[in-house]
């Protein structure tokens, strides 16, 4: 497997993702799109879980996670939502990279 991923096999990824999450899921129309969305706050406290585990910060737990398990985590947290962007618009694509070229021009000048 090569060490970086470009665009293309990142979106087609989320594609494939996208259709088999529809072949299987148990919530049609508003419902299931407010449950993929929501989706995004199970992941989002995951990684604070990690974040709380690789720091030790539960002393009855102690050190849990490691960091990799937080960058995991993150991860996780990115492709949820681009499946959710995915599940909102066909054009998932173009409005990430719109988005995101809006985004850094407003940042980076």
């Amino acid at each position: 497997m090569s060490e970086h991923v470009d665009s293309a096999d990142l979106w087609d990824s989320i594609t494939r993702l996208h259709a088999w999450l529809d072949a299987n899921r148990t919530h049609d129309g508003a419902d299931g799109l407010l449950l993929r969305v929501l989706k995004l706050s199970e992941e989002v406290g995951e990684v604070a879980q990690a974040v709380i585990g690789a720091t030790g910060q539960n002393p009855r737990k102690g050190t849990t996670h490691s960091w990799a398990d937080v960058e995991a985590e993150l991860c996780d947290v990115v492709i949820t939502a681009l499946v959710a962007l995915r599940t909102l618009t066909p054009q998932a694509r173009e409005v990430f990279a719109a988005h995101l070229e809006r985004v850094t021009n407003r940042s980076l000048g």
